[in-house]
């Protein structure tokens, strides 16, 4: 994978360059910014592992962007977005502030906050995106990510909420709360694992145990507690360890990423998959590599939602162009195309209510895939993300105290 970035960045070195930097960009009107962006390339590194998500980037989006504004947009797969925050934090230590590497990332709130930290984040851009005006930033789950203040430093994709895939030929009556799927576990040995930590979707999971271990998430909300961390981390070390024998290959091995869990789930290995967005396990009954009987579902007990957002690294040498894009994304079209289950099945990230009326006739006439739990029906029970340092602190943790 690092062998293949490098031969992306030195592709990225001879991109078109804008001749503004960012704050003289934040002083002009949109049109000058679309007449900067002219003629671009914007290098976005994003997951890769979606065949669905990577033709919807590679195909309408950026057909569109070459099309309207002669725009090239280079979609650079990763598999861990936090080497690329170290590629950027690498880049800044080097003094290089206007070439870097990479144009827009695809990024989770727990790498938001270490590049908000660094300084390594293009900020104070986003209310220029005349399709910024279709974005709720009252919402506290768009305005903070994993619990840390946008402040218009990344701007929102898609809209995501956890949930659980199984087989219904298999499994029938999937466990209701998470208490309930730990008795699945124990009374199933070998039936199901999760990857392990800090794999984003894995984390998801210890975190869903975690906030079972706490009795709820009242005590979780906030800054990081290390006294509630000490006694809620000790009941939940507890609980992974009296389930690991339990686990897939007796616990002895944990999947390294989602991608390794979804081939176990698509081989019959094990009959639990799950993902922060659920439009996945459609694309995987489409795609023909799930069986069509698979369903998904939430827990009574609640399952985590949030928000992803792109963002402009601050040594982004093509900023313009990469508004261009964000804007693009942020658009009622875009956001409606990602939206059809043939395309994606991605929840939108803007008001509906804010598009034109042919958009919201689109959206109407959606009809969503049998295999994926409604997003209205897992909001009913949703639990908050927890700040940066609670899963920092966990996924430590759990190296030392299960992983071990």
């Amino acid at each position: 994978m690092l062998r293949s970035l490098s031969v992306l960045l030195l592709l990225s070195s001879a991109a078109l360059a804008d001749t503004a930097d960012g704050e003289a960009l934040k002083a002009m009107t949109w049109d000058q910014i679309e007449a900067e962006a002219r003629g671009g390339t914007v290098n976005w590194f994003m997951w890769g592992g979606s065949d669905m998500i990577n033709a919807y980037v590679s195909g309408y989006v950026a057909d569109r962007l070459k099309a309207e504004y002669d725009i090239t947009l280079n979609r650079v797969p990763i598999t861990d977005a936090a080497e690329i925050v170290n590629l950027i934090l690498s880049e800044k230590e080097a003094g290089i502030t206007d070439a870097g590497s990479v144009d827009l990332i695809w990024i989770n709130g727990e790498n938001f906050r270490s590049m908000k930290q660094g300084g390594l984040a293009f900020c104070g851009h986003t209310d220029l995106l005349p399709n910024n005006a279709l974005v709720d930033w009252d919402n506290p789950a768009i305005a903070n990510d994993f619990g840390v203040p946008v402040d218009g430093c990344e701007v929102p994709w898609n809209t995501v909420q956890f949930a659980f895939a199984h087989d219904s030929a298999v499994v029938p009556a999937p466990p209701a709360d998470m208490a309930a799927l730990l008795d699945w576990i124990r009374a199933n040995p070998g039936r199901f694992t999760y990857p392990a930590p800090p794999d984003f979707t894995g984390s998801a999971f210890l975190r869903h145990v975690f906030i079972h271990a706490a009795g709820g998430p009242d005590d979780l909300l906030g800054p990081f507690d290390p006294a509630t961390f000490e006694t809620v981390s000790a009941r939940t070390w507890e609980i992974l360890n009296e389930i690991e024998p339990f686990l897939w290959r007796g616990g002895q091995t944990y999947p390294t990423s989602i991608t390794q869990l979804n081939e176990l789930f698509a081989n019959g290995e094990v009959d639990f998959s799950f993902n922060y967005d659920p439009a996945q396990f459609g694309l995987a009954v489409q795609a023909g590599s799930w069986p069509e009987t698979t369903r998904s579902f939430g827990l009574a007990s609640g399952t985590i939602g949030n928000t992803n957002y792109t963002l402009i690294p601050f040594n982004a040498p093509n900023k313009a162009a990469a508004m261009v894009v964000q804007n693009l994304l942020l658009s009622g079209e875009a956001q409606l195309e990602k939206a059809k289950t043939e395309v994606w099945g991605a929840a939108p990230a803007i008001e509906i209510a804010r598009t034109s009326a042919e958009v919201q006739a689109g959206f109407a006439a959606i009809k969503g895939h049998p295999s994926v739990v409604p997003a209205a029906e897992l909001a009913k029970a949703a639990l908050p993300e927890l700040q940066a340092d609670w899963l920092i602190a966990l996924e430590k943790g759990w190296a030392e105290k299960v992983g071990n």
